[in-house]
């Protein structure tokens, strides 16, 4: 399997094609194909945390991994996202899964649980909004990078 950038419109268009249950991201930080024997076989798209009190400026959240089910794709995405995060001087990446889903992949890759959130609709009376993804729990997971300005985990 190789690793290598890739642009976020062809991101999108596999995550269109592929994903379960969300759609493409509008905007990203970066995106990384993995491709096995030449062929694309899954996605991760990078970009600001969506929860507004996550600091966005020491902190990336992985918004899409998606892969065609070729084995170990998660993982080998998951730890190319964290070894990118660190390497832009980044000192955190989260992501969320599904409650029902295990998080085999972000275990193998390094990294850990934090919780499992009440869930929700992000539409507010004071922002109404559509809700297009699932409104149930969401587990968080993260990779801690660096700790402060200067000091590395």
């Amino acid at each position: 399997m190789r690793i290598r950038h890739i642009e976020l419109k062809e991101a999108n268009t596999f995550v269109a094609a592929h994903h379960r249950h969300h759609k493409p991201v509008a905007g990203h930080r970066f995106s990384i194909g993995c491709y096995h024997d030449g062929n694309l076989c899954g996605v991760a798209i990078v970009g600001r945390p969506r929860a507004r009190r996550i600091n966005q400026y020491d902190t990336l959240e992985v918004l899409r991994l998606c892969t065609d089910g070729t084995e170990n794709t998660c993982s080998k995405l998951y730890a190319a996202c964290r070894r990118a995060a660190r390497e832009l001087g980044y000192c955190r990446i989260i992501t969320y899964i599904l409650e029902t889903e295990t998080g085999t992949s972000l275990k193998a890759s390094g990294w850990r649980y934090c919780y499992t959130s009440t869930g929700g609709s992000w539409n507010k009376p004071s922002r109404p909004r559509t809700d297009n993804a699932p409104t149930c729990p969401k587990k968080l997971y993260e990779a801690v990078l660096f700790h402060g300005k200067e000091g590395v985990v």
